[in-house]
């Protein structure tokens, strides 16, 4: 489900489809999307999780994922184990904005379609690959897994940047497991007295410098 206005608008662009659209009584409809199926008075409010309900929600059907995408993307961020629905949408949000053709969710990753992700992506996660996948499956399609870690590995600025790479950003307060599959790590350097950045901010980072030598 999508709630409001400016992320069904990133569905239509998306080119996903709307099986259908529910409105709040006083709501204007969006041109061009039918049918629209009226909320009875209070409803937008006790299905909403938001304080303010914007009245409008589209059900939307998931496209079909192609299990070779892996195998023909060069470049895809992978969280493994993210727990927190506003970190792995701004995950989604970097990646897609930095050009990776995917975002891996390995299991124990929470719910990519769950609305509090979808409104945290600002509408990436429609326009950017979502695929289920573990780290071996992902290692095996071809692909550098390159995890994050704040004490080992080069510097990010050092790091190569360059083949068929996967960025892999661990659980918050696990970080990666200790025998997870990783052919490099990188650390970010910084100053101050935080040990580590938060994980959508640290892959934020590495997305873009990935992006800018690439």
């Amino acid at each position: 489900m999508v709630e409001g206005r400016t992320l069904i608008d990133e569905v239509v662009a998306a080119g996903w489809s709307i099986e259908g659209l529910y409105a709040a009584p006083d709501v204007p409809p969006i041109a061009g999307l039918d049918p629209v199926f009226g909320l009875a008075p209070g409803v937008a409010e006790r299905v909403s999780d938001l304080e303010t309900s914007p009245g409008l929600f589209a059900v939307v059907a998931l496209p079909t994922i192609d299990d070779a995408l892996l195998a023909v993307t060069d470049f895809v961020v992978v969280a493994d184990r993210i727990a927190d629905p506003g970190n792995l949408g701004t995950i989604m949000r970097s990646a897609e904005a930095a050009g990776a053709g995917a975002v891996v969710v390995t299991p124990g990753t929470v719910d990519a379609m769950s609305p509090k992700v979808v409104r945290a992506s600002a509408g990436a996660l429609f326009h950017v690959a979502v695929v289920p996948a573990t780290l071996d499956a992902v290692r095996a399609a071809g692909l550098r897994l390159v995890g994050t870690s704040s004490h080992r590995g080069v510097a990010h600025t050092e790091a190569d940047w360059n083949g068929r790479i996967a960025i892999v950003a661990g659980n918050e307060s696990a970080g990666l497991e200790p025998d997870a599959p990783i052919d490099e790590w990188v650390r970010i350097e910084h100053r101050g007295r935080a040990e580590s950045l938060n994980v959508a901010m640290a892959t934020t980072v590495l997305c873009f410098e990935a992006a800018r030598h690439r």
